[in-house]
């Protein structure tokens, strides 16, 4: 599935929220993440246990972002794949090194596969799917 540049616009500009589920749902917001030219979502792990232990359950996930500004704002469901080596992954330990000044590194990052985009608006009927 593609998503149009608006989504990928306020996705690299916003935080994200992450949701995942077993038994009981968890969210968790995000800062280390980027959209791929072709559309999935990477997130680079560093405080991902429970999420990641629903990953290995499900695959499922929603990612959820807005502009508090504008209202605009959109979720993303889909599936995600949980890897530990490679560039995505080396990408993400030097930000996040970076960050935290060498006291905390990525472990790993997920890959998300976007499935169905929701777009919500301002407006009477504000909630459709791209």
């Amino acid at each position: 599935m593609s998503m149009n540049e608006n989504v990928k616009k306020l996705l690299k500009e916003q935080m994200w929220y992450l949701a995942t589920c077993d038994q009981e749902p968890n969210a968790v917001p995000v800062a280390f993440k980027d959209v791929t030219d072709d559309g999935k979502l990477l997130v680079g792990d560093v405080f991902l246990e429970t999420t990641l232990n629903n990953i290995k359950k499900n695959g499922k996930i929603a990612v959820s972002a807005s502009n508090g500004a504008s209202l605009e704002g959109y979720q993303i469901k889909g599936t995600a794949e949980y890897v530990t080596e490679g560039p995505i992954v080396e990408t993400f330990k030097k930000q996040v090194e970076a960050m935290f000044k060498g006291a905390a590194t990525a472990k790993g990052a997920l890959i998300i596969t976007p499935e169905r985009v929701i777009v919500t608006t301002p407006g009477a009927d504000n909630k459709k799917e791209l």
